[in-house]
């Protein structure tokens, strides 16, 4: 298994599923047991932790570590703890994995690409259909930010580099186009950092990445125009 190169300093989405059919969070005691197991990790690494989003199968974290390898120690404590917990109070100690593989991660840039990574892990409920506006699901750092009196064992917010808009909630809303879940189809699918193609290459090769650069299949017959690529307008317009 190849060793995972996390340098401290760059901003990571990071996320996982649940085995097969395996429901994760089957209910509230689920999601709060989860959010307070986030918390006492945020607690014991000291991880930055953007936002997060938990779904019934699934969950996304945006995480900003502050040293060279802090993501994969606190995510090896955090899976293997959540798992360990989660197979004793579901009765079901020694009946294999919980979680599916190990956790996939991939870089982000900052600026609009951090945007456009935040908009789509805080909407993943209304994108689903489980709720009719983002805000309302109950598990995610959107509904945290909207309900900070709520403080006992929930996992930490940091501020965001660059802040937020006062219109995010009605942005995460907003319909997402095929152009925007184009651009960052890549970064999920097979780990390709997520940003502008300079910012791209320098980070790939920083984190021996290259290879989620290549593209699959035979090579195009015409060679692209040199400019902004339509990702790029498409994340310069949603912001």
């Amino acid at each position: 298994m190849k060793r995972r190169i996390a340098p401290g300093g760059y901003i990571y989405h990071v996320f996982n599923r649940a085995i097969a059919n395996t429901r994760l969070f089957e209910g509230p005691d689920d999601y709060r047991a989860f959010e307070r197991l986030l918390a006492d990790a945020c607690a014991r690494f000291g991880m930055r932790l953007l936002s997060y989003h938990l779904m019934p199968n699934h969950w996304h974290l945006v995480l900003w570590p502050r040293e060279d390898g802090d993501l994969p120690k606190f995510m090896h404590w955090l899976c293997t703890t959540h798992a360990r917990r989660w197979r004793l109070a579901h009765n079901s100690k020694g009946r294999g994995c919980v979680y599916q593989s190990r956790y996939k991660s991939f870089p982000v840039e900052t600026g609009r690409y951090f945007i456009a990574l935040c908009r789509y892990v805080e909407r993943n409920a209304l994108a689903a259909g489980l709720v009719q506006r983002a805000e309302y699901w109950r598990f995610g750092s959107l509904w945290r930010r909207m309900h900070p009196h709520f403080t006992t064992d929930v996992p930490p917010l940091c501020d965001w580099p660059g802040g937020r808009s006062d219109t995010w909630v009605e942005f995460v809303n907003e319909p997402r186009t095929k152009k925007e879940l184009a651009a960052i189809s890549p970064s999920l699918t097979k780990g390709r950092p997520f940003g502008s193609p300079a910012w791209q290459q320098s980070t790939a090769k920083e984190l021996e990445l290259e290879s989620t650069l290549r593209r699959r299949g035979r090579p195009r017959k015409t060679e692209r125009k040199p400019g902004v690529s339509s990702s790029e307008k498409e994340l310069g317009a949603l912001y």
